[in-house]
């Protein structure tokens, strides 16, 4: 099913705005954008799974957890190259640390200012709270996979990557109630998100535009 109905028009049309989608080879779509979501992010290795307290570093990382029945799945292979690597590693933590203010129910949690920054930070927080004042969050497995990363240089850096949500699903905080309607073809989702390196090399998510129901993301 569509893990995220009606959440993600405001990201869609502030942050994605500025993206240049042509640099990620798609284009956004108008249509299905309050059906759109935000991903979520780990360790970075083929198949990888809900974030740890490994993730923590020195550069001051945050640690970001995730009750245990809730999970985002990463499927890619590093590149081997240390550079694209880090991109991509940050880019899963990144739309981890919106995850886990969904499921916290706060917006004042420390790694989603860590890991997201300007027009991105800005619409994730108008998103998660969305959630918040829905009194939902979300339970199940959701899957990243088709990763593809470009260097641009100037510590910039675009990734683009597929969603499968088709076992993730949303639920009710009070009520407790799953909502478990069946997966169809908007259960998948096309991402282009930007990046840029700061100071302390951490690859920060500043802009991200999404396009539900792709066909290059479907099975």
């Amino acid at each position: 099913m569509n893990r995220r109905p009606t959440l993600l028009a405001a990201l869609t049309l502030t942050a994605a705005a500025t993206l240049t989608l042509s640099a990620c080879g798609s284009d956004d779509s108008a249509k299905n954008k309050d059906n759109d979501k935000i991903a979520g992010a780990d360790t970075g290795e083929k198949a990888s799974a809900s974030p740890s307290p490994s993730d923590a570093d020195s550069a001051g990382r945050p640690e970001i957890s995730f009750p245990s029945d809730a999970k985002n799945v990463f499927e890619y292979e590093k590149t081997g190259d240390a550079a694209k690597d880090a991109v991509l590693k940050d880019s899963t933590l990144s739309a981890n640390s919106v995850d886990e203010a969904i499921l916290k129910g706060s917006t004042d949690t420390k790694a989603l200012g860590f890991y997201n920054v300007g027009k991105a930070l800005e619409s994730s927080i108008t998103y998660v709270q969305r959630y918040i004042d829905g009194g939902d969050t979300w339970i199940g497995t959701t899957r990243y996979f088709d990763y593809k990363v470009t260097l641009t240089g100037d510590n910039k850096a675009y990734v683009t990557y597929c969603s499968d949500e088709s076992k993730s699903y949303i639920k009710n905080r009070k009520t407790k109630k799953v909502d478990r309607s069946p997966a169809s073809s908007d259960s998948y989702v096309l991402y282009h998100t930007s990046l840029a390196k700061n100071a302390e090399g951490v690859w920060q998510t500043s802009n991200i535009g999404s396009n539900r129901g792709n066909k290059a993301c479907q099975p």
